[in-house]
């Protein structure tokens, strides 16, 4: 493992910080922000005492801090973020004290100051998205903005479109509006990292399979299955006609081309008997009819994850490590969870000697549509 840490651009540790480093985790989501802890054990003559006096007086959030896990050949950026926060034990007669230093992932940047008011004339939500991004990439953020289904530029002469809140907030709304999701995704090179704004896919590559009670080939330590039956419910989206005057309930299926079944028996949804139609949100009548069958569209997929595993495996025996927003299999659970899932988070832990995964997966149905997973 390495770690790089610095003002603004991060350099790689030295020796005597690296020999303090006690502990490591990192806790990847596939939406959302994604955190970091570093433990470490010093004493008073250590260089990390005066490690906040580097950054000149400026906010803490810019220590940024790269951490790197090297297995079999290949490179893993596990996180780019900031440091939002530090604490110290004091040690106890004569023993070292503890440093602590918690942080964020690059998006904690975005969510400092409220630019609300901000115009942005003629520009599509794309566009918006592109520009708010520029900002940051000073820390080598790389924008991959996939244009919505609504692509839509406002006349300045009717409607010109303007911020509200703080850059992440802001750029979560429009994601939301659209059905898309946004987050950053650090890599492939120390330093680099790609800022995504689109749909949530849970197709691709299938990482080799996490394999239980099979002897010699069991990689992992533990899994654990729930099924979470009463979540599964079908938004019901009211589109409105004009010409009749009356709004039109429509049930949102879960399956998408980016969303396909990754479970041979789906979940019967819970407000078909009796039926339910309330409607997801009130206000999607009066919104563009794409847009709001992209908002049904995520909120169905969403809902009808009803299988959940979670686990643990030693990385040194899985080969590799595992990776969240993506596939892996699983076998040896039996025929009703065996199969693909998608890795919905990651939690890396790090010691001296020992590299160990918590993860959780997700899936929208039970026995597996595939007859063999990736060894």
């Amino acid at each position: 493992m390495s770690l790089m840490i610095g003002p603004i651009f991060p350099l790689t540790a030295p020796r005597p910080v690296m020999d303090a480093l006690a502990e490591v985790e990192v806790k990847v989501e596939d939406v959302g922000q994604s955190g970091f802890k570093l433990v470490f054990s010093i004493d008073k003559q250590s260089p990390l005492n005066i490690l906040f006096l580097l950054t000149g007086g400026m906010p803490l959030l810019f220590m940024r801090v790269v951490i790197v896990a090297t297995v079999n050949g290949v490179t893993n950026v596990l996180i780019d973020g900031v440091i939002t926060k530090n604490d110290i034990a004091p040690g106890d007669k004569g023993s070292n004290s503890t440093l602590t230093l918690l942080g964020k992932d690059l998006t904690a940047l975005m969510d400092q100051s409220d630019w609300s008011g901000f115009p942005f004339p003629a520009c599509p939500a794309e566009a918006r998205i592109a520009l708010i991004l520029l900002k940051y990439s000073l820390f080598g953020i790389i924008p991959l903005v996939i244009p919505s289904v609504l692509l839509f530029v406002p006349l300045p002469i009717d409607q010109i479109p303007s911020q509200k809140g703080t850059d992440l907030k802001y750029i979560q709304h429009l994601a939301e509006q659209a059905g898309y999701v946004f987050y950053i995704d650090p890599g492939p090179v120390p330093g680099v990292s790609k800022a995504y704004w689109g749909p949530q896919v849970k197709i691709g590559p299938v990482q080799p399979a996490l394999s239980a009670d099979m002897d010699a080939y069991t990689n992992v330590e533990s899994l654990q299955f729930t099924f979470h039956q009463e979540q599964n419910k079908l938004p019901i989206v009211y589109i409105y006609n004009q010409e009749t005057g009356i709004s039109i309930p429509i049930p949102m299926p879960p399956i998408t081309p980016l969303n396909p079944p990754l479970g041979l028996i789906p979940p019967l949804p819970t407000n078909l008997l009796p039926p339910d139609l309330t409607p997801m949100r009130k206000d999607l009548s009066k919104l563009p009819i794409p847009q709001a069958i992209m908002m049904g569209l995520a909120q169905s997929a969403k809902n009808a994850e009803v299988v959940e595993c979670k686990g643990s495996l030693d990385v040194t025996r899985y080969g590799g490590v595992l990776k969240a927003r993506q596939l892996v299999g699983v076998r040896g659970a039996g025929p009703a969870f065996d199969g693909l899932y998608y890795v919905k988070s990651v939690t890396h832990k790090i010691k001296r000697g020992e590299y160990k995964q918590d993860f959780t997966l997700t899936r929208n149905g039970l026995v597996s549509t595939v007859p063999t997973v990736n060894l």
